[in-house]
This record gives structure tokens, C-alpha cells and sequence, in this order.
């Protein structure tokens, strides 16, 4: 538990170098350690179910969809769901493919007066290969951490 304030305050400080809305920005492995060491720390999944389904999901995280698919009109009831979902003391970390839906996610939550909210860089599948594609560049699964696809 010593090294959980270590780790915020280098996701603080990332998130203090390019201006961000929330508090931080942890890589996927420091995520993972919060949420085995934290007990206040609580995943929030914001992909939609389809991705979930096709790709892939991490076991124990809360699900609330960002945007909807196929439509990929925002989730109005985003906030809503949230605050039903989570404690009031929670350390939210949010997870999307890539890090950008879930950059946006965070900023709503912060922005709706939700506090300890990070964005999980590179996300569920990391950044995309020299052909576009994501070939688990980065993110949740190829750091090998916990996943299971049903």
C-alpha cells in the first residue's frame, strides 16, 4: 500500500504536464497495482458492449458505456449510471480501447464533481501498428495483465 502514493503522484504529475481536466494518467501496469493494493479503487470500462464481447474484457471492472455502438452517440446517462455504480470515495480509473474515450470519461466524471479520477493511457488494446491495426501495441493486454474474452 506504501507505493499507492507513489504511483498517483507520478500519474498526477503526467496529468499536471499536459493540462488534464482530471487528476492523472496511469499506465495500464500501474493501474493494476492500484486496483489490487486500493481497496477504494474501482475500474470503469467505458467501451461499449460490443467491444467488450469481440475483444475482449478485464474481470471485476464496472461497465457503463461511453458512446453507444453502432451509433457511437454519447451515453446521456453516463453520469447518472455512474454515481449509481460507484461510492462516493472511490479512485475511479477509467479504461477504454485506446485511452481517448476513456480521457474523455474522466474529465465528465471530474467535471460532474467526482474526485481521484484517472484515465488509463493506452487503454484495453494500445496504440495501433505501422498498418492501422491494434496488434496490442501498448495498453491492458499486452502488458499481460488480467483479461478474458468470452
Amino acid at each position: 500500500m506504501a507505493k499507492i502514493p507513489e504511483i498517483l503522484k507520478i500519474a498526477q504529475n503526467r496529468g499536471s504536464e499536459t493540462n488534464l481536466p482530471y487528476d492523472g494518467a496511469l499506465m495500464p501496469t500501474e493501474a493494476f497495482e492500484i486496483l489490487n493494493e486500493a481497496s477504494v479503487a474501482v475500474l470503469v470500462d467505458v467501451r461499449t458492449r460490443a467491444e467488450m464481447d469481440w475483444v475482449g474484457f478485464v474481470p471485476g471492472a464496472i461497465h457503463i458505456e461511453w458512446q453507444d455502438y453502432p451509433a457511437c452517440q454519447r451515453n446521456p446517462d453516463f453520469i447518472d449510471m455512474l454515481r449509481q455504480s460507484v461510492p462516493e470515495d472511490s479512485l475511479l480509473l477509467f479504461l477504454c480501447r485506446s485511452g481517448v474515450r476513456s480521457h474523455a470519461a474522466a474529465a465528465a466524471a471530474a467535471a460532474a464533481g467526482f474526485t481521484g479520477c484517472y484515465n488509463i493511457l493506452q487503454g484495453f488494446e494500445g496504440e495501433r501498428d505501422a498498418q492501422g491495426h491494434r496488434n496490442c501495441i501498448g495498453g491492458w493486454r499486452a502488458a499481460g495483465l488480467p483479461w478474458k474474452q468470452n
